[in-house]
């Protein structure tokens, strides 16, 4: 006896009660094993998070979500048996496989969130240690015809540090210079004192977040952009530290102290100076949280630009 087929009717093709476009339509919060490959040295395994979409015209009920599954993994299985060294390059192959499969869609976004871990030598002991830093990616696919897509990728980090308030460190200095005159201390060595021991001020920890977006085959370095955060703030900071260590870390950021605007500024000079290959139509986002101390509010600072407008600034400025 054969058992009878029943076809179920596709209830995302249905025309909806409310026929307008959505601009985004998807599943978030997916998570994958990737394992990212680098030359000369041992592949680097991220546990990520995939936020994917597609647009949806206003004709459709709903999209068939189960093909951005299939997207993720299809590309996912390429993986395994192809290298694969640039977290927004995967993105863009999942954002292309979406508009493969939703033919319906002129646009398609894949965002990618993981941990990354880098290696670390505290500053006086040298003792090693692991650092955790914080990485994304995003592709957004966008159809120009049947046969042709265009592809931007984006690319970034945001990394832990210390700032040293520059504001209140003053105000402490001028403090030590008449306590020292109250007790005679003649004013060459104040000075000498006080050029040699930087003082107390508040302090921040900050957050520094650089993304990079460009179009085509442009390769962005993820470990540059690490190493710019980090050399933008008044110091690094690190998991494990002995009492020199400590007292280096502190001194270095009382030496350096800066505002969460300085930060900002360094950040777009070292970005400008390290990707000097960058076309100049790529657009660079750069972001400093500061979480106050003595505040219940945290500082923050921006700037988003194409990096030939930032060549152009600083150029001028020099």
């Amino acid at each position: 006896m054969e058992v009878p087929v029943v076809k179920l009717p596709d209830i995302q093709a249905n025309k909806p009660q409310i026929p307008i476009n959505l601009t985004r339509v998807g599943v978030t919060n997916v998570k994958k094993l990737v394992q990212i490959k680098r030359k000369d040295k041992r592949p680097v395994i991220l546990i990520c998070t995939f936020d994917i979409f597609v647009d949806l015209p206003s004709h459709l009920k709903g999209a068939n979500l189960s093909r951005n599954f299939e997207a993720v993994d299809e590309v996912l299985e390429k993986a395994v048996n192809m290298p694969v060294y640039e977290i927004e390059q995967l993105c863009s192959d999942v954002a292309q496989s979406l508009l493969t499969r939703h033919e319906y869609a002129s646009r398609a976004e894949v965002i990618l969130k993981s941990e990354y871990v880098v290696k670390r030598e505290s500053p006086a002991t040298k003792m090693e240690c692991q650092e955790v830093v914080e990485i994304f990616a995003e592709a957004i696919a966008m159809r120009d015809d049947v046969e042709r897509m265009a592809v931007k990728k984006l690319i970034g980090a945001e990394v832990v540090g210390m700032t040293a308030c520059p504001c209140a460190q003053e105000i402490m200095r001028d403090n030590a210079r008449k306590e020292l005159e109250n007790i005679g201390v003649e004013g060459q060595h104040i000075a000498e004192f006080l050029h040699r021991v930087p003082m107390a001020t508040h302090n921040q920890r900050g957050r520094g977040i650089i993304s990079i977006e460009v179009e085509g085959n442009v390769f962005v370095s993820l470990e540059k952009i690490i190493e710019i955060i980090e050399g933008s703030m008044s110091s690094s900071v690190f998991e494990l530290l002995k009492r020199s260590d400590e007292a280096m870390v502190v001194q270095t950021a009382h030496n350096n102290p800066k505002f969460v605007e300085d930060c900002v500024r360094t950040m777009a000079k070292n970005v400008v100076k390290g990707f000097e290959h960058l076309p100049d139509e790529a657009i660079i986002t750069i972001k400093q949280i500061n979480e106050e101390s003595i505040h219940r509010h945290n500082a923050f600072a921006e700037r988003v630009a194409t990096i030939g407008d930032l060549r152009l600034e600083i150029s001028q400025d020099a």
